[in-house]
C-alpha cells in the first residue's frame, strides 16, 4: 500500500483551493486579484483606444492584445529584484508574458475589438508555483470585465471573446501523477506540464518537458487526462464568477 502524500495534503487531482477577488485596482478597467493557494497574482485589463504603429502601418484591421508579467520583489521568500534594476527583462518573463497573451488571443476575435488595444499585466504577489498558470486565468476573468465596461458605453457592438481560457500545472513527483504543483512538488519534479485550454476543452498550449528524466507516452496521456479534468473545473469557476459580476452591475 503507497504511503505517498502530498506536501498539503491534497488528492493527486485536486485543485488548490482558489479564489477570486474582483475590482481590485479600481483605475483599471478590469481587474482581480486570483489565488491558487497560497499563490496570489493581481491581473488587470485595461483598453487604450489606438493600435500599435505596425497595425497601422500594415493596414491590419481590428485592434490588439498584450500581456505583461512581473514578479513583485516581496512575492518570493529571498527579495526578487525588478527588472529595471536589471536594466532587462530576463528570459523567464518574457516567456511567461508572452504566453499569457498567446492564451487570451487563441479565444479572442481582434477584429471585433474595435481600433482598441487590450493591456494584460499580471503582477504576482506570493508565489507558491504555478504563476503562470494562475495569471493566465486570472487574466481572462480581468479582460472579460474589461470588454463588458466596452460593451455597456456602446464602443463595442458585440463581445469580441469566443470562449473562456483558464491553464493549470501537471507533473510527475516522487512517481506520481499530480494536478496543480505547488512550489515544493514543482521544483522537485521529474517531468513538468503547464496545460492551457479553452472553456470548450480545446488545447491552446502544451508546454512541457522531463526535468533530467524522461516519460512515457502513457505517462503524457495521464498527464493531460487530469489537467483536462482540473481545466473544466476552472472553467466552471470562471462562469460561476463571471455570471455573479456581471449580474450584479
Amino acid at each position: 500500500m503507497s504511503t505517498f502524500s502530498r506536501p498539503d495534503g491534497r488528492t493527486f487531482d485536486q485543485l488548490r483551493p482558489i479564489t477570486i477577488e474582483a475590482n481590485i485596482a479600481p483605475h483599471a478597467s478590469g481587474s482581480v486579484l486570483i489565488g491558487f493557494g497560497n499563490t496570489r497574482v493581481i491581473c488587470s485589463a485595461m483598453i487604450e483606444p489606438k493600435v500599435p504603429a505596425w497595425m497601422r502601418q500594415q493596414g491590419v484591421p481590428g485592434g490588439w492584445l498584450t500581456a505583461e508579467y512581473s514578479m513583485l520583489p516581496y512575492s518570493t521568500l529571498d527579495r526578487k529584484p525588478r527588472d529595471i534594476a536589471k536594466g532587462k527583462i530576463d528570459g523567464r518573463t518574457v516567456e511567461i508574458q508572452r504566453l499569457i497573451g498567446r492564451s487570451l488571443r487563441a479565444v479572442i476575435d481582434l477584429k471585433k475589438l474595435g481600433e482598441n488595444t487590450l493591456w494584460v499585466d499580471c503582477d504576482v504577489l506570493q508565489a507558491d508555483g504555478g504563476t503562470r498558470t494562475a495569471s493566465i486565468t486570472g487574466a481572462y476573468l480581468a479582460s472579460r470585465l474589461a470588454i463588458q465596461k466596452l460593451l455597456d458605453a456602446k464602443r463595442l457592438a458585440v463581445n469580441p471573446l469566443a470562449d473562456s481560457v483558464a491553464a493549470v500545472s501537471v507533473g510527475i513527483f516522487q512517481d506520481h501523477k499530480l494536478l496543480d504543483l505547488n512550489y515544493v512538488e514543482d521544483k522537485d519534479a521529474s517531468v513538468d506540464f503547464n496545460v492551457v485550454m479553452t472553456g470548450r476543452g480545446q488545447f491552446v498550449e502544451v508546454q512541457g518537458a522531463g526535468e533530467e528524466a524522461t516519460f512515457s507516452q502513457e505517462d503524457l496521456d495521464g498527464l493531460l487526462g487530469i489537467a483536462r479534468n482540473g481545466l473544466k473545473d476552472l472553467a466552471a469557476l470562471q462562469s460561476a464568477f463571471l455570471a455573479k459580476q456581471l449580474l450584479a452591475r
